[in-house]
């Protein structure tokens, strides 16, 4: 195998899991409460959903990423879960709750905060984005854990 195929690889899984959490720590540590303080609820949300529009996208495709460098890390380089330690089982554990609580936010109160605001109905709108920044809460504190799993877990 590949010295450099191996790099590229784990270079691809680290940036992919860098813009996730990364996206999600600007997000809720600096744009949300901004915009909670200066911005009105039509307005948050209707800055949220735009927001969202082009972010979702980029974590779509850094899902699949992930999944493809892992699983190929896992069983290409390592030949199988029996092989890698403890800290790969635990991250891929919490990548794959990440993954599910993700697709959770865009299929349920992700589209339900669209709805309300094409409705006007700010109240509903607000409400969503409440369920959403719950949501990636929790996903950005897994994220930060599965992150110190992958690059130190080896060593714990």
């Amino acid at each position: 195998m590949s010295s450099v195929l191996i790099s590229v690889m784990v270079g691809l899984h680290a940036l992919s899991a860098a813009v996730w959490v990364g996206g999600m720590f600007f997000a809720y540590m600096a744009v949300r409460p901004a915009a909670a303080k200066l911005l009105a609820v039509p307005e948050r949300t209707t800055l949220w959903q735009n927001s969202f529009a082009r972010f979702f996208p980029w974590v779509w495709g850094i899902v699949v990423i992930l999944l493809a460098t892992g699983f190929w890390l896992i069983f290409g380089v390592y030949g199988g879960m029996g092989n890698v330690g403890a800290h790969v089982h635990w991250m891929l554990l919490l990548g794959l709750v990440m993954m599910a609580i993700f697709a959770h936010i865009y299929f349920a109160p992700y589209r339900r905060m669209r709805k309300a605001i094409a409705a006007q109905d700010w109240p509903e709108a607000g409400r969503r984005l409440g369920q959403i920044r719950m949501f990636i809460g929790i996903n950005l504190v897994l994220g930060l854990i599965t992150i110190a799993l992958g690059t130190g877990g080896r060593y714990w």
